[in-house]
Formats: structure tokens, sequence, C-alpha cells
């Protein structure tokens, strides 16, 4: 799919009844099979993009566009992968992986092969019949991708999915998603404080304001999708992202 974000704008009232204005003429583009990261500050919003893509909320002004007509999250297969993997404890990978096609209305005689394609796909094809707590949190993790995928997605959103791992398993798991990327169809919006993780997973990052937000530039990333975490065009970029919010 291609997504169109164009004068998108987001308000919540706050306790005391005073508005808070968190998007603000929000405006990007997702090219059909695109990966755009989307990095900012804290606060700026970046959370409630993915949930208004995922038509969990509903935008105050602007327009969304899915192929040049407007967005109905209804008529889309979105898969949605959060900060924590969010598992079913008593559940096992397999019924975990299979909840998610059941809730997509997928026959059961199909459901079988699409569960063990999938996590064939994330490399816990040989853990299939293991509880989430016998597993280690990037393992979890990639649980909770293959749950995303199993619905085969049009749209994959992913809100800092590595966030909470420590940086070695955090590096495994951003490789791991590069490794099976060309292997899925799904057009993909990555949200992340990380500027080297954008760079390096992306092939665009656009860089948010702080709040009320908006897209203040857009980098495209042109190295290979083998590329590695040393490749010095990308610690360039990673300055650029970084220069962009003001950090640097």
């Amino acid at each position: 799919m291609r997504l169109e974000v164009y004068g998108v704008r987001k308000r919540f009232q706050r306790a005391d009844g005073r508005a808070l204005d968190v998007l603000d003429g929000l405006q990007f583009t997702v090219e059909p099979h695109g990966f755009v990261c989307l990095v900012g500050p804290s606060g700026a919003g970046k959370s409630t993009i993915l949930n208004l893509l995922a038509g969990v909320l509903t935008p105050d002004g602007g327009v969304i566009r899915v192929d040049g007509q407007p967005f109905d999250p209804a008529r889309h297969r979105i898969g949605y992968v959060f900060q924590k993997p969010r598992l079913l404890n008593w559940r096992t990978v397999r019924q975990n992986v299979e909840f998610a096609l059941q809730a997509a209305g997928v026959d059961r005689r199909e459901r079988e092969g699409q569960v063990r394609q999938v996590l064939g796909l994330v490399g816990l094809d040989q853990f299939a019949d293991e509880y989430p707590l016998a597993l280690s949190g990037g393992m979890q993790q990639r649980v909770a991708i293959a749950r995303a995928l199993a619905i085969e997605p049009e749209l994959l959103l992913m809100d800092e999915p590595f966030s909470h791992l420590d940086e070695l398993t955090a590096r495994a798991q951003r490789r791991e998603l590069l490794r099976f990327r060309d292997k899925i169809e799904a057009s993909v919006v990555f949200v992340t404080h990380n500027a080297l993780e954008a760079v390096y997973l992306g092939d665009r990052v656009c860089v948010l304001s702080a709040r009320p937000s908006r897209i203040v530039a857009e980098l495209p990333i042109e190295a290979p999708r083998t590329r590695g975490l040393d490749d010095p065009a990308l610690l360039g970029l990673e300055r650029d992202v970084l220069r962009a919010l003001g950090v640097e």
C-alpha cells in the first residue's frame, strides 16, 4: 500500500479541561513496501501517530489516504508490534500466533500452515510449543513480531519494539528484522528514539519536532539492505538526524 498523511492534527483534553495539541500539520508518505522510521523527542506524539494509523484514534484535522483513497482501517490488514511483547503467558508460542489469525477470522485449516510459516520466518519454529516465560526477552519480541506478521499485514506498525531490550539483544533483533524484511509485503512505520537504529533499519527517516509535532527533516537512506552498523555512511546520517533533533 501507499500511505499518505497530509496536514494531520490531533488534540487531547487535559484533566483540567485545557487543550493539549500533540500533532500540528503532520505530513509524510510511505511508499509501497517502504520502511519509514519516525524519530522524535519524548512526548512528540510518535505513539499517537501509530494509533491514528491503527484506527484507534481519529485525526482532528487533515487526511490520511491509502492508494489515493480515504483511509479506512477496517478495510486493511494492519499489524501492530508494541514496545513490550504483550503475549498471553498461558498460551504457547504457537497458540499466541494463532490467536491473531483467529481474531482475523482465518479458517482453522489454514491457520496451522500460516503459523508454521511465520515462526520459521522469525527463526522460532523449534520453540512453537514453549510458553513465553520460558523464552528470553528477545525471543518473546520475535513471537510478537510473528503474531503481527501472521495476518499478512498490508501495513506494519512498530512502536519502539527493541527499546526494552539490552543493547546486545537489540542489535541482534535489528539484524533479524533486516534479514526477513524483503520476505514480507507490508509497508512499515517504525517509531524509535534511537537515531542510529532509524538509519540502520529504514529506507527513509522522518524527524519530528517537539510537541505540537510536525516533520522538520526527511532523510532518504540509500544504503543496501545488507548494511552494517559500522557503515560510515550510516554514521554520517545518524549525525544528520541528531542535528535535526537539535542534540548535536
